[in-house]
């Protein structure tokens, strides 16, 4: 697995480029608005994941027939929180090594120490 890099955001700088990719994301097809597939542009300014490829990935199930904007919009926001979360406990571990960027035995070594994490154990093998 690549390294990512991971830094702190700095206030206000994040921010500008999260709401410039949430305007980009409802148009990039064509120019196509229908894009974003009827879901409010308040929502999405609120989340930095594409919404359009999460409710994608949640039909890809078989279970799933329908999901509805609110049900994509929590499930998004979710998964924007959970990643913020174990990138920043991998970060600390990054941070004990002296480096800025995070390795997969960073992510490891969280999800080895967290308990929260304990069912993510052997799944990055």
């Amino acid at each position: 697995m690549a390294a990512v890099g991971v830094e702190p955001p700095i206030s206000g700088e994040a921010d500008s480029a999260v709401e410039g990719a949430a305007a980009t994301t409802t148009t990039q097809a064509d120019g196509d608005p229908s894009l974003a597939q009827g879901i409010p542009s308040a929502q999405q300014k609120h989340v930095k994941l594409p919404l359009s490829r999460v409710k994608a990935i949640m039909k890809a199930d078989p279970d799933v027939t329908l999901a509805s904007q609110e049900s994509v919009f929590v499930i998004t926001k979710a998964t924007e929180l959970f990643i913020e979360t174990i990138a920043k406990d991998a970060y600390i571990y990054a941070q004990q090594g002296k480096r800025k960027t995070l390795q997969r035995k960073d992510l490891d070594n969280a999800v080895f120490a967290i308990d929260e994490f304990a069912f993510l154990e052997g799944t990055l093998d």
